[in-house]
């Protein structure tokens, strides 16, 4: 996948990994289009980039989605990379809460539910494109559920499953890359509640973004994560 002149368009970009990515490809010579919900976050995220607008919008709404979908196709035709990065994640034990099922609805709703609507909606346009690309943002979570973090676990290793669909279904289709990231503990406002001040900068996430799109390296494993796609090799 080409790494300089594509539009791309980063959910979640105001801040930790999305900002990151987002500061990484424009860089790069790219032209960034960021979302979020909190248009200041937004206007002050855009301070950091070149070329980049942003759209403002909740992405686990559904008429937003719709929304942001018909003005990316409409304003910003030439977008051909979309990277799904909007998450939400509670932290908590089973054994202290009475509601854990009305967080996991939210974080199904936001990390996996969403992710499929927004892809659908975009894939008709992204296919038309001569080189195209949706990264959806997973976690070391996958692999390696938490205690501290029972139910979002359970949200990436659904969007881990859909992901590996949609690469089968576009392999034979050339022109559109399916790629997954996962990102372990990353030190963001995001992770700040489970103990984020331990992981890696949300930086360096971006950097192998980077290197596996130079490469078409379709699955990103960063930092710890790498240790269980190595015992996948074994």
């Amino acid at each position: 996948m080409k790494t300089t002149g594509s539009t791309v368009f980063i959910s979640g970009g105001s801040a930790g990994i999305g900002l990151a990515i987002a500061k990484k490809l424009s860089a790069a010579g790219n032209k960034i289009i960021i979302n979020g919900r909190n248009e200041e976050r937004l206007q002050k995220a855009l301070k950091e980039l070149d070329n980049a607008v942003a759209i403002q919008g909740d992405l686990s709404i559904e008429a937003d989605r719709i929304r942001i979908a018909k003005q990316l196709k409409e304003d910003y035709f030439g977008v051909n990379i979309i990277i799904n990065n909007a998450g939400a994640a509670f932290g908590y034990l089973l054994s202290e809460t009475t509601n854990a099922h009305e967080k996991a609805a939210i974080e199904m709703n936001t990390n996996y539910f969403s992710v499929i609507h927004f892809t659908e909606l975009m894939l008709p346009h992204l296919v038309e494109k001569s080189a195209a690309a949706v990264i959806n943002v997973s976690s070391i979570s996958v692999f390696a559920s938490h205690k501290f973090l029972p139910t979002y676990g359970a949200t990436k290793a659904a969007l881990h499953s859909y992901t590996v669909a949609l690469r089968d279904t576009y392999e034979e289709v050339k022109n559109v890359q399916i790629y997954e990231v996962y990102p372990p503990l990353v030190n963001t406002e995001f992770s700040a509640e489970i103990g984020g001040a331990n992981g890696i900068p949300a930086s360096e996430v971006a950097d192998e973004l980077f290197l596996a799109l130079e490469k078409n390296q379709f699955d990103v494993p960063v930092g710890d994560t790498k240790q269980f796609f190595q015992k996948e090799l074994l």
